[in-house]
């Protein structure tokens, strides 16, 4: 395998820039330990909802399996990804993140009613229930409002359920809907994960070349600068084009990747850069014009 080729002629004992979420590769910057801070600030004080937002492959599946490392034995936790559906099926979704039973012949009543019966019971055994949901911008604004209304499930005194969602940045533009103010009044702390700066982006290669056993000077500070040009500071492309780039040093026997190995990988298309919005915007003819031809 050719992963397995620049292994060995770079001497790292593993890939440095694997795309699957690992927490042991997390690099913590000050944006990453922000973020974290705020799920844990949400999970102390009993929130009743914690936004954290961001860029796609900005680390927000990273930053959830390190908090569901670290979670404290008092807490149950359940966790849904990429949930969809109607009224009634986000509460499916809910029970069955906790492994509890949802019979099709139940309706939403019989539904709720078990929920509640069940976060009531980890609150009897001095246990407090957090739901965390990722890629939370599927949901629509009648799902958010209720997850708000399962947020209304306390003891009197005590808020007996958390609820963590996580997403795109969509899920922000969703929650400043007017018809989700009362949501939106509910969410005691929020974080928006930004792409990282050139500065960090150096420190970031060279932290993951290290993990991986190598000696962190793999690259040019001239190839780091412009992959992280290429990947905008997302993290998951400039993984993508630093593996690339080892690939094609290692096959090309050289011992440094360097600006003309990042221009020929991206030459050779093998990076697609996603459609972004603001292009549209910026410079609508650009788009219009080419689709013309």
């Amino acid at each position: 395998m050719p992963t397995a080729l620049y292994n060995e002629h770079f001497g790292f004992h593993e890939r440095p820039f694997s795309l699957s979420p690992d927490p042991e590769f997390l690099f913590w910057t000050k944006a990453h330990k922000r973020a974290l801070s705020v799920l844990e600030y949400g999970l102390v004080t009993r929130a009743p909802l914690t936004v954290v937002s961001g860029e796609v492959g900005t680390g927000k599946t990273t930053l959830i399996q390190q908090l569901l490392r670290t979670m404290k034995e008092d807490v149950t936790v359940g966790l849904i990804s990429n949930a969809r559906g109607d009224r009634g099926d986000l509460l499916r979704w809910v029970l069955s993140a906790f492994d509890l039973d949802a019979p099709a012949n139940l309706d939403y009543v019989a539904l709720f009613q078990r929920f509640q019966d069940f976060v009531l019971a980890e609150y009897a055994a001095k246990r407090y229930v957090a739901l965390i949901v990722d890629e939370a911008q599927n949901l629509g604004a009648d799902t958010l409002e209720e997850l708000r209304m399962l947020t209304n499930i306390n003891s009197g005194k005590d808020e007996l359920l958390q609820v963590i969602l996580v997403g795109q940045p969509e899920l922000r533009d969703l929650i400043r809907q007017p018809e989700l103010r009362q949501f939106a009044q509910r969410v005691t702390v929020s974080y928006h994960l930004e792409p990282m700066d050139l500065s960090t982006t150096l420190k970031y290669v060279a932290h993951r070349l290290k993990h991986a056993g190598g000696t962190g000077e793999e690259f040019t500070v001239e190839a780091i600068r412009h992959i992280h040009e290429e990947a905008e500071g997302i993290p998951r492309v400039i993984n993508k084009l630093c593996d690339l780039a080892l690939v094609y040093a290692s096959s090309g026997e050289e011992e440094q990747v360097s600006v003309a190995t990042i221009n020929e990988l991206i030459g050779d298309g093998l990076i697609l850069k996603p459609f972004r919005e603001s292009l549209l915007l910026t410079n609508p003819r650009s788009v219009v014009g080419k689709a013309a031809e």
